[in-house]
């Protein structure tokens, strides 16, 4: 039979733990107010205080002001869990992998954290987070006196970042104020170190060089943590009164650089023709240097031979060198000798002047393309010269 089955049998054990006596027939819901008492109560008792009897009210009539002791401990303990609750969130923290976390205990540096969750007393230990790895920029302008008494506007960039956490948290009060009065300082030093033309020209690049080194200088005595990446200068212009001056200056700066230039030029081809005919001037002197040395070795060597030869035979070797002394000599002559020693007629025939009238007669002849003639010519006159002697030694025979 069902709890709640209508009819004379009272059957009121419903699920809510309402009994007939209290409730009689409410078939509904159970109240709200009344499930919060019921945790309420719960809660005071595992916090150690006195639950609610279920007995109702005593004879005294204070089951009123146990009620109100009881919702006001549950106050109390659902406080204390908040506040645990925002304790243990506010204990433990995250650095990122681009910061460091700077921990302060009680005012005093404690230790500088690394990244990743990290652990800190509440209201004891002091965080402050900074950001190292990124490059962080600050611009400088100004005017100022060169060395030479010139002013000059300059425009400066300087790109920084943290180097360390705990000086850049704790030695400065404000550390960009710190570089920007830094900076001020090394740019207007260097400047007054250099001239106009220095550092309006080709100084530029160096001045941006040495003003880094002296503001790194300058951030490391201070203390500041902060580490220079570099330093820019954008521009350098002289004053608006002589602006005009100095570009016609640069202009005929310019030109002597293109000249100095073309002269270069010039000199870088001269130079390499001039070296290499000196030094083919020196190979051939070198070579008849050597020519000679060898050749006079070879006459010194044949000498040598020759005088051991000499020595041997100095008749023979005597005779030899002279026939072979005339053989070289008459080589080159047209003379002709004739040996009248031996026995019996011998003709002579004059075979040079023949051979030069050949030869003169050949030039004539050759221009017009006749040398087969000029060889008839000369045979000719041969057999006609030789018939005459033979005629004439007939003649004397007789």
């Amino acid at each position: 039979m069902a709890w709640n089955e209508p009819g004379g049998n009272r059957n009121d054990n419903d699920p809510w733990g309402n009994g007939g006596g209290r409730r009689g027939n409410d078939q509904g819901p159970p109240d709200l107010d009344e499930a919060l008492k019921k945790g309420l109560d719960k809660l005071n008792k595992m916090l150690g205080g006195k639950g609610k009897k279920s007995g109702g009210s005593n004879g005294n009539g204070n089951s009123g002001g146990s009620g109100l002791a009881g919702s006001f401990g549950a106050i109390l303990a659902l406080a204390a869990i908040l506040v645990l609750g925002y304790v243990i969130f506010q204990s433990f923290y995250t650095v990122n992998e681009q910061e460091r976390a700077v921990v302060l205990r009680f005012g005093e540096y404690s230790k500088t954290e690394s990244p990743g969750l990290r652990f800190k007393v509440p209201l004891i230990d002091d965080v402050t987070q900074v950001r190292v790895t990124s490059v962080r920029t600050a611009k400088s302008s100004g005017q100022m006196l060169t060395q030479d008494e010139n002013l000059v506007t300059i425009d400066l960039q300087v790109q920084y970042r943290v180097g360390e956490a705990r000086a850049y948290v704790l030695n400065v009060r404000d550390s960009n104020q710190a570089l920007a009065f830094a900076t001020d300082s090394a740019l207007r030093h260097e400047v007054g170190s250099s001239s106009l033309d220095d550092v309006l020209t080709e100084g530029r690049a160096e001045l941006a060089v040495r003003v880094e080194q002296r503001l790194q200088g300058f951030l490391k005595e201070y203390g500041t943590g902060l580490e220079i990446v570099r330093v820019n200068v954008e521009s350098t212009q002289p004053p608006a009164a002589v602006q005009d001056a100095f570009r016609e200056v640069q202009r005929a700066r310019e030109d002597e650089q293109r000249v100095k230039e073309e002269a270069e030029t010039y000199r870088n081809k001269v130079v390499p023709e001039a070296r290499g005919q000196a030094q083919r001037l020196i190979e051939e002197a070198s070579a008849y240097k050597q020519e000679v040395v060898e050749r006079a070795r070879g006459e010194t060597a044949r000498f040598l031979e020759l005088l051991a030869v000499y020595q041997m035979a100095p008749t023979v070797t005597r005779e030899r060198m002279y026939l072979q002394t005339l053989e070289t000599v008459l080589s080159n002559s047209s003379k002709i000798l004739v040996d009248t020693e031996s026995s019996g007629n011998m003709m002579y025939l004059p075979l040079d002047r023949l051979t030069q009238g050949g030869s003169a007669r050949g030039g004539s002849g050759s221009s017009d393309g006749s040398g087969q003639m000029d060889v008839q010519a000369l045979t000719d006159q041969v057999i006609q010269e030789l018939r005459t002697r033979q005629d004439t030694n007939v003649r004397r025979s007789r």
